[in-house]
């Protein structure tokens, strides 16, 4: 396993983090195997684990805390904060309110007295940038979080926020966890180059592209839309879109360029992301044991600048083949009246 430096920390981590979103009733419901799936991974090397309160409703982060009772001061522990939890309507978002509780709950489910990495998991619109970071720095203060970071922020949102951070006297976010693989590539020409000049680390996830990146789905075979993954999002697998076919497409250069170099279609969507110099760490995301002893392969795999080219010719850099799903979309793309005047004003233009 290689180490590198999560941004300015000075914390040294794994190039491979293990993600837990699947942890629980949403993928592996078994505790103890669960717990057998993270006792490998650190033992393969993985001191970096990723989780979040809304991960199977904060049965992920429970599962976590108990797998690492013993193991807990040989791993940087990362969690998240800011979808819904519960009802209420302030129970979620990025405000001092909610986050002030959110610590809380996430620390008692961890069973740790500190969190290494806090991040805010996505944009809250609602929020003055300044009072999320007033309460984080007022977090580290108190010794409840090492360091805290975003997830999913668009790179205008991370300049803003460094630049509050900056204006204000408060601390910065020291890393960025956006989606990232060879079927997805926009962060690369504008997020990356900001991450890089701000000296954050990076963490990306979504490597196998939502599964489209295993190989188990192949351009002219069988695809069941109505179990596992596709069950849950048929329009996501559906063949018969554009943007799947597209993506089928690509993945057959892929299979053949990954058998050419002599590595499994996994090992290379995971090894892709750390070849850039802005990463510091790529999260898998396993559900079962021979998922993770399939993609921890690749923390080994140092995919050359000829590999590097071939990639590049079949995926251009900077370009997206399909919005990553779960990524953050900007509320005037989803919402159509923050793009439109009000009736009456574009009579009177």
């Amino acid at each position: 396993m290689r180490y590198r430096t999560l941004g300015r920390t000075g914390i040294q981590v794994s190039v491979q983090a293990l993600g837990t979103m699947m942890f629980g009733m949403v993928g592996n419901p078994d505790h103890d195997d669960c717990a057998r799936i993270v006792h490998a991974a650190l033992d393969h090397g993985i001191n970096f684990v990723d989780t979040a309160d809304m991960y199977s409703a904060g049965e992920s982060e429970e599962i976590v805390g108990k797998a690492l009772e013993g193991r807990r001061d040989d791993v940087v522990l990362a969690t998240k904060v800011h979808f819904p939890m519960g009802e209420g309507i302030n129970r979620a978002g990025n405000s001092r309110r909610w986050i002030t509780t959110a610590v809380e709950d996430s620390l008692r489910r961890l069973r740790t007295d500190w969190i290494d990495l806090y991040q805010i998991h996505r944009p809250d619109e609602s929020t003055d940038v300044e009072e999320t970071l007033s309460v984080l720095t007022d977090l580290v203060r108190q010794g409840k979080i090492r360091a805290f970071g975003c997830s999913t922020f668009p790179a205008e949102d991370v300049v803003e926020a460094h630049h509050v951070a900056e204006r204000r006297g408060l601390q910065r976010f020291r890393t960025e966890q956006p989606p990232y693989s060879i079927l997805a590539r926009g962060i690369e020409g504008s997020l990356l180059p900001v991450c890089e000049r701000l000296g954050m680390g990076v963490l990306t996830w979504s490597p196998l592209a939502s599964g489209f990146l295993t190989g188990k789905y192949r351009k002219g075979g069988p695809i069941d839309l109505t179990s596992g993954r596709a069950g849950l999002n048929p329009g996501r697998f559906d063949p018969a879109l554009p943007v799947n076919a597209a993506k089928l497409d690509i993945v057959e250069q892929l299979l053949e360029l990954a058998e050419e170099i002599g590595c499994t279609l996994p090992e290379l969507a995971v090894a892709f992301p750390t070849a850039h110099p802005a990463v510091t760490s790529v999260i898998i995301g396993p559900r079962t044991m021979e998922q993770l002893e399939g993609l921890v392969k690749g923390a080994t795999l140092t995919l050359d600048d000829a590999t590097l080219d071939r990639i590049d010719a079949i995926v251009a850099p900077g370009t997206n083949v399909y919005h990553p799903d779960g990524a953050w979309t900007h509320p005037a793309l989803a919402r159509s009246a923050l793009r439109r005047r009000p009736l009456t004003d574009r009579a009177a233009g």
